[in-house]
């Protein structure tokens, strides 16, 4: 009973107000063990039931991450945050069998990616701007993260360009054949993306630590609840790990029923691949990085919460694209990084956008309120794109179904 009263009165009041939705987590499983109910009924339910769990997955790694150094903490912290987006991609890859899971997966990369950048980062700004004026973050964070998605961006879209390029000329070669080398080149940026990334955190943890040590620890002293933080209780080093434990188990069996009932919901009710792909999946998959993010940022911690969002952005693009292409890789599975001009255009539009805003250290309601705007506007541009008709596989052997053409 302590071990729950502690998860539930030291958690965040956003994180608490989450709580109330633990009853659809039952509900759900209850209906995923037994086949009951219509698809639509099932999918919202493991769909709500997905946050509250996201949610205990990011308290526990809050909580593992007090008890280590500042900028260690930060990348454990988001690094567990995101496990819920690795189960749900590798669910989504190894448990259905219908070849149209490779647009989703490819379309919830970008949609995470845009949903952090985007909607997160900006809920920040504007949740900081509402209490004051103007929030200053440190250098250090916004030009290493604005370098580094600018960055990631070009190694997600060279083999879309690779694609587009080769199949719109007559370079003597066949679709299949295109495909192939397509599938090769996604594999060699996905292990160059990763050793970038593994080299960022060296860079992070082993060479400039102190330099990040120091920006947290005046963000941790300019948290206006920082006393009310450290008079709560806290779980154990052992109630930590069961905690995540807990939580990681349940995600994964949400995993398993939400991504079950996504095929027949897009048939059934009229949601476009698009918009499940890009915007409904990716909400869900980064709930408690967003929850987290928003209360730092509210508490004026704006260096923590950026940390998060920009963060979490680089770990989706450089570290759960490129894990789930080389587990493909492993499978013999022809997921690559292909995506549709329209995204890539988005995509790198959506940096640009964010990296201007970044680039003066400093932030307001403003800004935030126009990154929302234009998440907004990609989701309503998302929900309009129809789902067409089965079309050619890469590997040529099976009719997929696009999802943004």
């Amino acid at each position: 009973l302590l071990f729950l009263k502690i998860i539930w009165t030291s958690s965040s009041s956003i994180a608490r107000a989450v709580n109330i939705l633990w009853p659809f987590v039952p509900a759900a499983l209850a209906l995923y063990f037994t086949g009951t109910g219509p698809h639509a009924l099932r999918f919202s339910l493991a769909y709500i039931a997905m946050v509250p769990c996201a949610n205990l997955v990011g308290f526990a790694g809050a909580e593992l991450a007090r008890k280590m150094p500042h900028m260690m903490g930060v990348i454990v912290e988001t690094t567990i945050g995101s496990m819920v987006e690795i189960i749900l991609f590798l669910v989504l890859l190894l448990r259905t069998e219908n070849d149209t899971k490779y647009y989703i997966i490819r379309a919830a990369i970008l949609g995470s990616i845009l949903a952090t950048m985007l909607l997160c980062l900006g809920s920040c700004f504007f949740a900081s701007g509402i209490r004051r004026e103007e929030s200053t973050f440190d250098s250090v964070l916004s030009e290493a993260g604005t370098g580094l998605l600018l960055m990631a961006g070009l190694g997600l879209a060279i083999p879309t360009i690779f694609w587009h390029s080769i199949s719109i000329n007559e370079y003597g070669i066949t679709q299949e054949d295109l495909d192939t080398r397509t599938t090769r080149l996604s594999r060699v940026i996905a292990v160059l993306l990763l050793l970038a990334y593994l080299v960022f955190l060296w860079f992070q943890m082993h060479t400039h630590h102190g330099i990040y040590d120091a920006v947290f620890a005046r963000d941790e002293k300019r948290d206006v609840d920082h006393h009310k933080e450290r008079a709560k209780a806290k779980l154990t080093l052992t109630e930590c790990v069961v905690a995540l434990g807990a939580a990681v188990a349940l995600v994964a069996l949400i995993a398993i029923a939400l991504v079950r009932e996504i095929e027949p919901v897009v048939e059934e009710s009229g949601i476009s691949d698009p918009f499940m792909g890009l915007i409904l999946v990716p909400f869900v998959e980064k709930a408690a990085e967003h929850l987290t993010a928003l209360d730092e940022a509210w508490d004026n911690q704006i260096n923590f919460a950026l940390s998060h969002c920009i963060g979490a952005t680089i770990q989706t693009a450089m570290l759960n694209a490129p894990l789930v292409i080389i587990v493909a890789w492993g499978y013999d599975m022809p997921l690559d990084l292909r995506f549709e001009i329209f995204e890539i255009a988005v995509l790198i539009l959506a940096i640009i956008t964010v990296g201007n805003y970044l680039r003066d250290q400093k932030s307001d309601y403003l800004e935030g309120f126009l990154c929302v705007i234009t998440y907004i506007a990609i989701a309503v541009a998302a929900f309009y794109f129809p789902t067409l008709p089965a079309v050619s596989g890469h590997g040529g052997e099976h009719a997929e179904r696009s999802l943004l053409r």
